[in-house]
C-alpha cells in the first residue's frame, strides 16, 4: 500500500465517520422546538422578575435600576475583559460584580438556576444582536 492511498483511505473513514454522527442525530420539528421556545421565555421571565426585584442584594437596589430592559449589559460580547474584575469574565461573573457592589448582595453559583434565568432574560433582550466575543 502506497502512502498516498494510506492517507486517502484515512481521509475516507474520517469523512464517512463524522458523517455517520450526522446522519444518526434525531431531527427536530416543529413542535419540539415550539416547546423547547416556550420552556426559554419561561426561564427568561424567571430572570426578568429577578432582574426587577431587589431581592438579589441587600440594599433595595435592582439590576433594572442601572439597565432597564437589561440595557448596556451587551451579553454579545461575553467573554470579554473585564476592568471591574481584572480579567477575561464570563456574562455570569459581571452580574456577580454587580450583585456584590451595586446590590450589596451574595455571588451566585454559575450553575445556580437563578443564574441561568438572570442570563436567558439578558440575552432575550438582545435576541437578533450578532454575537462579538471580546467587544467593547
Amino acid at each position: 500500500m502506497t502512502r498516498n492511498t494510506l492517507i486517502t483511505g484515512l481521509l475516507y473513514a474520517s469523512l464517512l465517520s463524522g458523517l455517520a454522527g450526522v446522519a444518526g442525530a434525531d431531527p427536530f420539528t416543529s413542535e419540539d422546538e415550539n416547546r423547547w421556545m416556550a420552556q426559554f421565555e419561561a426561564v427568561a421571565q424567571q430572570g426578568r422578575s429577578l432582574w426587577t426585584s431587589p431581592a438579589l442584594g441587600s440594599n433595595g437596589v435592582a439590576c433594572a435600576q442601572c439597565h432597564p430592559n437589561a440595557a448596556n449589559t451587551h451579553p454579545e460580547t461575553y467573554p470579554k475583559f473585564q476592568k471591574q474584575l481584572g480579567k477575561v469574565a464570563l456574562l455570569g461573573d459581571m452580574i456577580n460584580w454587580c450583585i456584590q457592589n451595586p446590590l450589596q448582595g451574595k455571588p451566585i453559583d454559575l450553575a445556580d438556576p437563578k443564574m441561568t434565568a438572570i442570563q436567558a432574560y439578558v440575552t432575550w433582550e438582545r435576541r437578533g444582536v450578532p454575537l462579538a466575543p471580546g467587544k467593547h
